[in-house]
């Protein structure tokens, strides 16, 4: 199993024990107990996180891969179950990060060179592919702003690339001392820019490119950081960086003061092995993706554990060494379609995995209402037989 081998090299390179490294190995190979539901009015599938009899929260809604997915609108549930177009190429060949605007999902291509959008707006898909000045080497992470602006982190031209709403290239900026960026979070008039190879988070002027600040310096200690990825803006301003090869999440105020940190290399849920892409919601919920654990956990304020979705697989619902992970409040009304009878969706979960049958796998965060509730045979979990 390619988990137990990842998870493996990455303990050993920590000097864990045989017997810690097989204990993460178990855990991740433990199903995350979804519960696949018949509802008996359509006849369709929904799988829905946690496992009963907690209240389901989490549905999968859609995968994305192909064109069809969109146009067909189907997308990844109905065409596991009853076969696709294995001819048709995917638009994405080895995605990474990932944003929703406008009704679009952006999906950028480390291997292709360009970006990819999957319009459910329109019904259509795109790849866009830069071409001179704005030409992508090895495209990372996108982040939208307010005003239909992408920029994207190229690690292999080491700058952010700048697109205007149309998709045309703008400008391009690089870090000082040659740093590479690989993610950038918005707040207000400033870009903060994840810098893997200075162990730095940059704070650039949106409009100039000009640096204003950096914080972070090499190591292990609290506050500094190694390999840091990803990084997200929370709802009270602070910001949330992913420090890969820590083994966990450091919380930073917008001064780049450190607060806390969350997380480390261990067996138990609220542990990380090999966290990359986080992302929070409305209420301060920390989502954190583990590439060698092919999940999501979902972590409360106080970053204790709440649950996990996701896992080794396939199948619906399932991640393929997943890499980042965006949430969405204003574009739930064009993933209605894919929810299940009764349940509300408050808000969208969307995570970018670099192989396997769905490339972009949605989920819906939400809640049964009273009208709903998950009929007819529901399909225990692996957990619960």
């Amino acid at each position: 199993m390619r988990v137990t081998a990842s998870v493996v090299r990455v303990l050993a390179s920590c000097g864990i024990g045989a017997a810690s490294a097989m204990a993460i190995v178990i855990l991740a190979a433990v199903p995350l107990g979804p519960v696949l539901a018949d509802e008996a009015a359509g006849g369709e599938s929904f799988v829905f996180y946690p496992a009963p009899p907690a209240e389901p929260r989490l549905q999968f809604l859609a995968g994305f891969n192909q064109p069809s997915d969109v146009a067909g609108g189907g997308g990844g549930l109905r065409s596991f179950i009853f076969g696709g177009n294995e001819r048709e190429r995917d638009l994405i060949e080895k995605p990474y990060g990932l944003a929703i605007f406008e009704g679009a999902i952006y999906v950028v291509d480390a291997r292709g060179g360009g970006y990819g959008v999957f319009d459910l707006a329109q019904n259509k898909t795109r790849f866009v592919e830069g071409v001179g000045a704005g030409s992508m080497s090895k495209p990372i992470n996108i982040t939208i702003d307010t005003d239909g602006t992408r920029y994207i982190t190229d690690t292999g031209r080491k700058a952010v690339l700048i697109y205007d709403r149309e998709d045309r290239f703008s400008r391009a900026f690089g870090l000082k001392d040659q740093g590479v960026p690989v993610d950038v979070a918005i707040a207000g008039e400033r870009l903060y820019v994840t810098d893997v190879d200075n162990m730095q988070v940059h704070v650039i002027d949106k409009s100039t490119g000009r640096e204003l600040d950096r914080f972070g310096e090499p190591g292990s200690e609290a506050g500094k950081l190694f390999h840091p990825t990803n990084i997200a803006v929370a709802p009270d301003g602070s910001l949330y960086v992913t420090d890969t090869t820590n083994f966990r999440v450091q919380q930073f105020t917008a001064e780049g003061e450190f607060i806390r940190e969350i997380g480390s290399i261990g067996v138990n849920a609220g542990h990380f092995v090999r966290p990359k892409g986080v992302a929070l919601d409305r209420e301060g919920r920390i989502y954190v993706v583990d590439a060698a654990f092919e999940n999501v956990q979902v972590l409360a304020r106080d970053g204790a554990a709440l649950t996990a979705f996701g896992g080794v697989g396939d199948g619906p619902g399932n991640l393929n060494l997943p890499t980042a992970v965006t949430i969405d409040d204003d574009n739930v009304r064009y993933f209605r379609r894919y929810a299940a009878p009764g349940f509300e969706l408050h808000y969208i979960v969307a995570v970018a995995s670099q192989y396997g049958h769905n490339k972009v796998s949605v989920y819906g965060f939400g809640s049964m209402t009273e009208a709903g509730g998950i009929e007819g045979g529901a399909v225990p979990s692996a957990r619960d037989r």
